[in-house]
C-alpha cells in the first residue's frame, strides 16, 4: 500500500474554520455576511479558501490595510 502524504484541504467549511480561526461560528457567519472575510459559495454551500484566510490573518496583523 502506498503511502500518501496527507491531502491538505484547499477550502475549509464553516465548522473547519471557526475552529481555524478560534471563533463561535455565529461569530464567523457575522463576518461573511458583511464581507469582511473571504469566502465562496458553491451553490447554497459557504466555504472558505484556506490560501485566502492566511493572506487575511496577515492583513489583520498590518491594520487590516488591504
Amino acid at each position: 500500500m502506498p503511502n500518501n502524504p496527507p491531502i491538505t484541504p484547499a477550502l475549509l467549511t464553516p465548522e473547519e474554520t471557526a475552529e481555524f480561526l478560534k471563533i463561535s461560528p455565529r461569530k464567523l457567519w457575522g463576518m461573511m455576511a458583511s464581507g469582511e472575510i473571504p469566502h465562496i459559495r458553491l451553490g447554497r454551500c459557504v466555504r472558505y479558501p484556506v490560501d485566502d484566510l492566511h493572506r487575511w490573518i496577515d492583513d489583520q496583523k498590518k491594520g487590516g490595510e488591504s
